[in-house]
């Protein structure tokens, strides 16, 4: 069992304490609702994840419910800011936010060693005008290998799988990292990358859903319209992901019930 420290801990007050305070606890479902707004992608099995990482250390009911605090989430979104901004190991994140707590005024670590010092950003995808994706950067083969926590066989054996996919320039694009992150995660759990090719294969029927839509898009004439076609498809995308969650979400209670 974790010991409890003062970054996950939050103080020595007890649920009980806090909730004679007047603290009002809250479900991890709540949670999720919170952190959506500036973390569309959290997930509960991410929080779950955080929480066995050491990153939280909710209060749990005597029947075992999960219960978390305002420190809980504001701690929750500092790990998730981390992760999205500086690209650091949770073991990182993990020791500086516990500093933190207690008391000390450590400086924010360095970026991840995946990101060179001239790269401090990596940009969203783009579109050309001619309907190719884009990106002003990318990563090499060691900087992802840092991103993500993992070996050479490991990657080797995602790109065989086509999980990940080396530009033809040379370099993985901006989305490969969290790519990288979300397999490595997922392995964690057992799933091997054999296990994610219906994955890959949907995320393709659902590229190729999309782009039926923008296509007309980008071959108009208008510039303004050609423009628009990114905005159009990030939205559609952002839809799909909605939509597909929503569907996991639904198989996997109905075979669990």
């Amino acid at each position: 069992m974790r010991t409890p420290t003062g970054g996950a801990g939050h103080g020595t007050a007890t649920a009980g304490e806090r909730q004679a305070a007047g603290e009002r606890l809250m479900s991890i479902g709540t949670v999720l609702g919170r952190l959506r707004d500036e973390f569309p992608e959290v997930t509960i099995s991410k929080i779950r994840f955080l929480e066995a990482e050491g990153l939280v250390e909710p209060r749990r009911t005597p029947s075992g419910y999960r219960k978390f605090t305002s420190e809980d989430v504001e701690r929750l979104a500092q790990v998730l800011r981390m992760q999205r901004d500086h690209y650091l190991p949770l073991k990182v994140i993990r020791e500086h936010l516990d500093a933190v707590a207690r008391g000390e005024q450590p400086a924010l670590p360095d970026r991840g060693p995946q990101l060179p010092a001239d790269r401090q950003e990596l940009p969203a995808v783009a579109w050309e005008t001619d309907g190719e994706p884009r990106t002003a950067s990318r990563v090499g083969r060691a900087e992802l290998l840092a991103a993500a926590e993992v070996g050479e066989a490991e990657l080797a054996d995602w790109e065989s799988y086509g999980l990940i996919v080396q530009h033809a320039g040379g370099g993985y694009d901006a989305e490969s990292v969290a790519v990288a992150r979300l397999v490595a995660e997922l392995g964690r759990f057992g799933l091997e990358p054999r296990h994610l090719r219906a994955m890959r294969a949907s995320a393709e029927r659902e590229a190729g859903l999309i782009e039926q839509v923008v296509a007309p898009l980008r071959r108009h004439r208008n510039p303004q319209t050609r423009a628009h076609a990114e905005a159009t498809a990030k939205e559609l995308a952002a839809l799909s992901i909605r939509l597909h969650s929503a569907l996991v979400q639904i198989a996997l209670g109905v075979r669990l019930h």
